[in-house]
This record gives C-alpha cells, structure tokens and sequence, in this order.
C-alpha cells in the first residue's frame, strides 16, 4: 500500500485541501494520504474532500494546535489510474452549529442492550458526517462508558474531537462507574456545566 504524507502546518484553506487533492491523484494503488494541519477548519474541509471522494477518514488531534487527517483510499479505478480528486474543495466555515448532543446511556433505545449497543455506535459515527456538527455532545450516567478506554466508539468520537466538537463526560458519573482515570477522549464535566450547556443550545438530541 502507498502512504503518502502531506505537511499542510500553518496553510489556510484552501492550501491543505489544494496539497491533499495533489497527494490523491498521485495514488495509483490502495493506500492512505495523512495530511498534517493545525486548525479545526481545516480539518472539516478534508473530512469533507475524503467523504466526497468516498473514502474512509480519520481525524486526530495530537496537540494544541496539531491534527492529522489520514484519507483511506481503498480502491483505484480499474484500468490502474490516479484517484481522481478535484483541483479544490470550497473551504467551508466552522462547520460546528449550536446543537448539542446529550448521551445518558451506552445503548440507543429500549429493549436489547445488545442491539442499543450497535445503534448508538452508529449514531456516533453518522454524527461526524454531518455537514453541520454538534458544538457539543455531553455523556452522563452509562453513557460515560462511551468516553472511556475499551470503548468501540473512541475513534468516532476522536474524529469528532479533532473537528472541534466539544466531548464532555460527567465526573460524578465516571467516579460512579469506577472509571475516574480512564477518560479516553474529551474532558471531564460537571451538572453546572452540563445544565448551563443545555440551556444554551439552540436544539438538543437524545439518542
């Protein structure tokens, strides 16, 4: 598999999504192009070129100021060419509204907790592929086991992170569960705060 790596720190749009169409259509096999930025903008743009080309995207943040991007490029035309990526993505603005997301449980909905389980992973994940993303989503009561380590939706979640979605955990509800210290992604909240972000928001949803 071919990787190419594209440093994009300290580009404006539309720069990082200019280097990263560059990079696919340098692709002639299976493989991922990880671009280096260090804004939230510019983080949204790319998840966008790489869902528009229909590949798979991983966002990361490794510091203040330091996202990789990483587009999973799966498969090539047939007769062996480049990607086809256009010359340019509009660059979008802050693409985070004013929805807020509240999760009080690990599963969606009544009935099998197995079956809630597999729902509110997808519902995590269809959340980061929305084009316009919540500005916060809170976890309380058994939805703190979503934020923590082991948790099958860490890498969603971390996706949503790095676009400058605002994760929350309870932590009164971490202390509870027995799982003060293995906050994986996020930070950790209090019910002031969780109250105030609630009364705030312009709409909010409970999965």
């Amino acid at each position: 598999m071919a990787n190419i790596l594209v440093n994009a720190m300290g580009e404006q749009c539309p720069m990082p999504v200019v280097k990263a169409s560059k990079a696919l259509r340098e692709l002639t096999e299976p493989g991922t192009v990880e671009v280096l930025v260090d804004n939230e903008i510019a983080v949204q743009n790319l998840t966008r070129l790489g869902a528009g080309q229909g590949c798979a995207v991983q966002a990361e943040k490794r510091g203040e100021g330091a996202y990789a991007v990483r587009i999973l490029v799966r498969s090539v035309p047939v007769d062996g060419g480049a990607v086809q990526a256009p010359e340019a993505v509009p660059c979008v603005p802050d693409a985070r509204g004013d929805l807020v997301v509240a999760v009080g449980s690990a599963a969606m909905g009544q009935g099998s907790d197995e079956l809630g389980g597999v729902l509110m992973k997808g519902f995590l994940f269809a959340l980061g592929q929305l084009p316009r993303l919540p500005g916060t989503v809170l976890f309380y009561n058994g939805g703190a086991h979503l934020t923590v380590e082991g948790s099958s939706s860490l890498e969603d979640l971390k996706n949503l992170e790095a676009q400058g979605v605002e994760i929350l955990t309870c932590g009164t509800c971490l202390n509870h569960y027995g799982l003060a210290g293995k906050l994986a992604v996020g930070g950790v909240t209090n019910m002031y705060t969780i109250v105030e972000k609630l009364a705030g928001a312009g709409r909010v949803i409970r999965p």
